[in-house]
C-alpha cells in the first residue's frame, strides 16, 4: 500500500501544494505580492535556467577540495588557511540561506536571483585572479555569499510554478542535477588541474565559472519570469532575529570546519558550541516573541509542525552529514593509499553521478505515486554501496579496486537519485507556496550543516588513524585502516536518514488509517 500524497485534484488542491492566498497558512507571512499566471513553456525555461545555476552552486561546494594540494602549492599555503578556503565557502553560504530565502518569499526571486548569480561571477574572477591565500579566502567567502542568495530562489521558484505531478518531475531534475554536480565535481577539478599544471591548474576551477554565468545572467534575463508584482507592503525581515539566527550557525559550524583530525587541532574550539547553546535559546525565545506581537519572524516555527516537512529535512540533513564525506574519503584514499592522480580517482566517483541522475528523474515522476518507501529503498541501496567500498578497500587487491570500487558506485548512485528529489518533493509537499523560499533554505542550511559536520567527523577518524599508524604499518595498510574508519562515520549518518525514513512512512501511514476511519 503506498503512502503517497495524491496529485492534486479541484477539489483537493492543497494535497500537494497550497494556492498562494492570504489564508495558506499563518496569514501574517503574506509577502504582500500576488500571483501572475505564466505559461508552462515559462515554466520550464525558468526552471532549467535555475536548476543549471544551482548545479554550478553546488559543483563548487566539490571541485575545490582536489584543488587544495594545487592552491597550497602555486600560493604556499599553509593547513589553516586551505581549511578556510573550503570552509569559508560553506559557512557564509549558510549564513546567508533563510534571510535570503525569507526575503525572496516578500520580493522578486528574479531580481534576487540574478544579483547573487553576478556575485558569484564577480567573486569567481576575484579567486582566478588571487596572487595570495588572502585574497583567495576574502573571495571564497564572498562566493558563498552570492551562492547563498541565489539557491533559496531557485527552490522558491519550483515551489511556485509547479503543482501535482509536474512539481515532482521538476524536483527529479533538480535532484538529478544536484547528484551529478556533487559526484562530478572532484573529476572535473582533477581534470582541470591537469590542463592547468599542479602549480596554477587551481586557478582554471574558479575561471570555467565566469564564460558559464555569463551566459547564464543573460538567459535569467531574458528567460525567468516576474512572477509576483510588488504590493505596497514593507519588507519585514526581523533584523534582531537575523543577528542572532547568523551568531547561533557561526558558532554551531565552526569547531566542525576547523576539525582536521590533525594532533594540532586546538580542542578549545569546541568551547564555541556553548556560544552555540546560549544563542540558540535566544534565537527560540526571540522569534516566539516576536511572532506573538504579530509580526513576522525569520523562521516561523509553525513550518516545523508539518510532519511532512520536519521529517523530510531532517532525513535530508542527514543524508548530506554523509554523503559528500562519502566522496572525500574514497578521493582522498585513491589518492593517498593507491597513488592514483586526482583526474582517475575523480572518475572512479562518476559511477555515482550518472545513475543518480536518471534516478533522480524516474523517483520524481514515481513519487507521487509510490511516497517515502522509494527514498527508503534508495537508502538501503545507499548503505549497501557503502558496505561493498570498505569490502574492497580492505580485500580487493590494489590494481583492481579502483575499477570495482567505480562498479559499487552505480549502485549507490542509483540509490542516491531515489533519495534527493523524492525527498524534496514529500518535504515540500505541504508546505505554503508562498513559505517555499524560506522551506527549501532552511532545507537547504540543513544540508549545508550537515556537509561541514559530517566532513569534520569522517576526516577527524580518517586523518587520526593516519597520525596514530603512520610509523606502525605499510603507506596502503594504513589508508585501508583510515577508510574504513572515516566510512563508518558514513555509515552511521545514513542509517539515521533511513531511520527518520521509516519513522517518516509510518506518520503517514496512521494518519492514512485515521481519515480511512473518518471517511
Amino acid at each position: 500500500m503506498s503512502d503517497a500524497t495524491p496529485p492534486a485534484t479541484p477539489e483537493d488542491p492543497d494535497r500537494t501544494a497550497a494556492p498562494a492566498t492570504p489564508h495558506d497558512g499563518d496569514s501574517r507571512s503574506d509577502p504582500g505580492t500576488r500571483s501572475i499566471p505564466i505559461s508552462s513553456k515559462q515554466q520550464w525555461r525558468a526552471f532549467w535556467v535555475c536548476v543549471a545555476v544551482a548545479g554550478l552552486t553546488i559543483l563548487d561546494l566539490s571541485k575545490v577540495n582536489v584543488a587544495l594540494p594545487s592552491i597550497e602549492e602555486g600560493l604556499g599555503s599553509g593547513p589553516t588557511a586551505l581549511q578556510l578556503v573550503v570552509a569559508g565557502y560553506v559557512l557564509t553560504f549558510g549564513l546567508v540561506l533563510v534571510p535570503s530565502g525569507r526575503i525572496g518569499d516578500q520580493r522578486s526571486r528574479r531580481a534576487l536571483f540574478i544579483t547573487g548569480l553576478t556575485l558569484f561571477t564577480l567573486t569567481s574572477i576575484m579567486c582566478a585572479l588571487a596572487p595570495n591565500t588572502l585574497v583567495l579566502m576574502i573571495g571564497r567567502l564572498l562566493q558563498g555569499v552570492a551562492a547563498g542568495i541565489q539557491m533559496p530562489q531557485v527552490l522558491g521558484l519550483i515551489q511556485e510554478l509547479f503543482r501535482g505531478r509536474d512539481r515532482g518531475r521538476a524536483f527529479g531534475l533538480f535532484g538529478a542535477t544536484i547528484g551529478v554536480a556533487t559526484a562530478l565535481g572532484p573529476t572535473l577539478g582533477g581534470l582541470l588541474i591537469a590542463l592547468g599544471g599542479p602549480e596554477d591548474g587551481w586557478r582554471l576551477i574558479f575561471w570555467m565559472n565566469v564564460p558559464l554565468c555569463v551566459i547564464a545572467i543573460g538567459l535569467a534575463a531574458w528567460v525567468l519570469p516576474t512572477t509576483r508584482k510588488r504590493a505596497p507592503k514593507r519588507l519585514e525581515l526581523d533584523p534582531v532575529g537575523v543577528v542572532l539566527f547568523g551568531i547561533v550557525i557561526l558558532s554551531l559550524m565552526w569547531p566542525f570546519l576547523f576539525t582536521t583530525g590533525s594532533p594540532d587541532d586546538d580542542p578549545r574550539r569546541w568551547w564555541v558550541l556553548v556560544v552555540f547553546v546560549l544563542f540558540g535559546a535566544a534565537f527560540i525565545a526571540w522569534e516566539r516573541r516576536y511572532s506573538a506581537s504579530g509580526k513576522n519572524p525569520l523562521i516561523p516555527f509553525s513550518i516545523f509542525r508539518r510532519s511532512s516537512y520536519r521529517n523530510g529535512t531532517l532525513l535530508a540533513t542527514s543524508y548530506f552529514t554523509g554523503l559528500p564525506a562519502l566522496f572525500l574519503l574514497t578521493t582522498l584514499f585513491l589518492q593517498g593509499g593507491l597513488d592514483l592522480a586526482p583526474v582517475y580517482a575523480g572518475l572512479v566517483t562518476m559511477g555515482f553521478a550518472l545513475p543518480s541522475a536518471l534516478t533522480s528523474w524516474i523517483g520524481g515522476n514515481l513519487v507521487n505515486k509510490y511516497g517515502r518507501p522509494i527514498v527508503l529503498w534508495g537508502l538501503t541501496a545507499v548503505l549497501t554501496c557503502i558496505a561493498g567500498l570498505v569490502l574492497i578497500a580492505l580485500y580487493v587487491p590494489a590494481e583492481w579496486a579502483p575499477i570495482s570500487m567505480a562498479a559499487v558506485m552505480v549502485l549507490g548512485g542509483a540509490g542516491g537519485g531515489f533519495v534527493i528529489s523524492p525527498n524534496q518533493t514529500l518535504a515540500l509537499s505541504d508546505v505554503p507556496v508562498k513559505q517555499g523560499g524560506l522551506a527549501g533554505s532552511v532545507g537547504q542550511l540543513g544540508q549545508r550543516i550537515g556537509t561541514a559536520v559530517g566532513t569534520a567527523v569522517a576526516l577527524s577518524l580518517f586523518y587520526a588513524t593516519i597520525y596514530r599508524e603512520q610509523d606502525e604499518a605499510s603507506t596502503l595498510v594504513v589508508y585501508h585502516d583510515a577508510y574504513m574508519y572515516g566510512m563508518l562515520a558514513v555509515a552511521l549518518f545514513v542509517s539515521i536518514a533511513f531511520v527518520l525514513g521509516v519513522i517518516d512512512l509510518s506518520s503517514r501511514r496512521r494518519k492514512k488509517r485515521r481519515r480511512a476511519r473518518r471517511g
